[in-house]
């Protein structure tokens, strides 16, 4: 019998399933799904319906979210960016609405009530939140539904960083958090994942969908020196960035925050609660 589908990416539970699982797992009832869209700035997903649970990750402005189950002010369903499954405060979703052109590409902009540096700040948006625009207003780019935002802090969607280390040093400095992806707070895999989409690379979100299924193998030696900027380097659980040889850029739990370190100090540090390093990954031989 094969296994079921990870439910972390496919949307099923005791109770229910995506009408799309039908004959793939058991369900007393399958549901099609409702196409939503993220109108919060940021918007948690959470293990269970309860604030107070684990944040397994977070939607953004503007992203997708299919619905498949409505409760108490809690929404069960799937991000349309990278197919991550979990609970949603209802009132941070809107209907689909028009299709988003332009997404942030700093780490954070401001959503002003009028084409003003001095008007006063409607929302900030994190990186990569979606937008749909009504056209532009001399400096400002102008958002259906309101709102004004400074055109420089957006690129049209399809249009991509070049060099992905280099917005993930952007957010040296950022604190770190369990399931973040922003400038606000993120977490080793969401630094990694919100980098290479901003180059263009869709990338899943946990750590060992990431080993398993980004670039090619790398080998990166006992200590690490075969390393080149760009590639990934994996431990059970925890995932960074080399930035230049001997250089690594992650999110961690040790210092709470996104930081670049020496390797070598990194990498005998990690070993004596995680082990050494599992492997590594580069996105070019």
């Amino acid at each position: 019998m094969s296994a079921a589908p990870d439910p972390r990416r496919h949307a099923w539970r005791a109770d229910l399933a995506d009408a799309a699982l039908r004959g793939l797992v058991s369900a007393p009832r399958y549901a099609e799904g409702e196409a939503c869209k993220i109108i919060a700035p940021i918007a948690p997903l959470f293990a269970a319906p309860d604030a107070g649970a684990m944040r397994q990750t977070e939607a953004l402005s503007g992203e997708g979210f299919t619905v498949f189950d409505r409760a108490r002010g809690w929404c069960w369903g799937q991000s349309a960016v990278d197919g991550y499954v979990g609970y949603v405060a209802e009132d941070c979703l809107g209907p689909a609405g028009p299709e988003p052109g332009h997404y942030v590409a700093v780490p954070q902009a401001h959503v002003f009530s009028r084409p003003d540096i001095k008007s006063a700040p409607l929302a900030r948006l994190p990186m990569l939140a979606r937008l749909a625009l009504a056209g532009f207003e001399g400096d400002f780019a102008v958002l259906i539904g309101g709102g004004y935002m400074i055109a420089r802090h957006l690129r049209p969607m399809g249009e991509s960083a070049d060099d992905y280390v280099a917005v993930a040093e952007r957010f040296i400095d950022t604190p770190y958090l369990w399931g973040g992806r922003t400038s606000n707070g993120i977490d080793c895999s969401g630094l990694v994942q919100l980098a290479l989409a901003a180059a263009g690379i869709a990338a899943p979100r946990d750590t060992d969908m990431q080993a398993a299924e980004l670039f090619a193998p790398a080998p990166p030696g006992t200590d690490g020196r075969n390393l080149r900027r760009g590639d990934l380097l994996f431990w059970k659980g925890h995932v960074g960035i080399i930035s230049a040889p001997g250089r690594l850029l992650h999110a961690n739990g040790h210092h709470m925050l996104t930081v670049d370190e020496p390797l070598g100090a990194a990498i005998a540090r990690i070993a004596a609660t995680s082990g050494p390093p599992l492997g590594a990954r580069r996105a070019k031989p």
